[in-house]
């Protein structure tokens, strides 16, 4: 197996990068990968991942939420209790930053297509890229929504849409660099891009450490800080203009990584962790679990 072994910091163009720590992937296949961090910009990356071509193995599990969209087990329940209601939220997000009732969307990343679904029944006209066939399979049957795969992403045309989201996504994208010039051309002037990735620097990831669930070896080879997510926009052309929590996100990931640590009540201590996290986010959004980041093209 082909694996991506990094030496220069996609970021700054560092080459001095320096353990972090070491992260099980107790979802699939129990294997450990090493956290490194750029000395120059603290940007932390995930080393020797599978390759982007060979790396599909480590997501085919009938639990990876995101594109089965199973309801096994209590904490996909909460998982998807909680979409329902994030989804108005982020409907009412797109509204509020791009400042137009309707206009063009592209969902990148957009799994089973629930977010998707939403912006078209609020009169948007959008485009959706999923990789994994299973996923677009799903989004057609149950939302007849007829989504693209990621080799379509570079014939869209220059500036085309007015907003472009991925939701837990850019984590898991071995061409950082790469995408982030390709959102920026295919906007609109002042056109949006709105970001959702997990914190590293967030109450329940210092407290958790390497168990933390939202590390999610080897499937997210970035791991985003507030401070560089912000300079990734601006050597792109962008501007931060948003940074919004998440702060349900703390309960899931909480109560996933108390589950996998082996814990008994994994759900009454992930609650406890989630609630902390969620006064810690309250006093500072930059500790929540999660962050939105919304973008506007210069």
């Amino acid at each position: 197996m082909d694996r991506l072994k990094i030496d220069t910091c996609p970021l700054c163009g560092g080459q001095q990068l320096e353990h972090a720590l070491n992260c099980t992937d107790h979802y699939a296949s129990g294997e450990t990968f090493e956290v490194v961090r750029c000395v120059h910009c603290n940007f932390l990356m995930t080393q020797k991942v599978p390759v982007e071509a060979e790396i599909g193995k480590y997501y085919e599990t009938p639990d990876y939420i995101s594109h089965s969209d199973t309801q096994k087990g209590l904490m996909n329940r909460v998982y998807h209790w909680v979409r329902q209601y994030m989804l108005s939220r982020k409907a009412a997000l797109v509204k509020h930053c791009s400042k137009i009732s309707t206009g063009h969307l592209l969902d990148y990343g957009t799994g089973t297509g629930y977010f998707a679904d939403t912006m078209v029944r609020h009169g948007w006209q959008v485009n959706a890229i999923e990789k994994s066939p299973q996923a677009r399979a799903f989004a057609k049957k149950h939302f007849g929504l007829t989504v693209d795969t990621e080799t379509a992403l570079p014939n869209y045309p220059s500036n085309n849409f007015d907003v472009v989201t991925l939701w837990h996504v850019m984590e898991h994208l071995e061409h950082l660099n790469e995408m982030w010039e390709t959102i920026h051309r295919i906007l609109k002037k002042k056109g949006v891009l709105i970001v959702a990735v997990p914190n590293p620097d967030s109450y329940d990831a210092k407290k958790y450490g390497e168990w933390w669930a939202a590390y999610d070896v080897p499937r997210h080879l970035w791991h985003f800080r507030p401070a560089v997510m912000q300079q990734f926009g601006a050597k792109h052309g962008f501007i931060l203009e948003e940074r919004k929590p998440m702060p349900f996100d703390a309960f899931y990931v909480s109560m996933l990584t108390e589950k996998y640590k082996g814990s008994k009540l994994s759900f009454v201590k992930g609650l406890w962790t989630g609630t902390c996290a969620w006064f810690s986010a309250l006093g500072k959004k930059e500790h929540s679990s999660s962050m939105i980041y919304v973008f506007r093209k210069k």
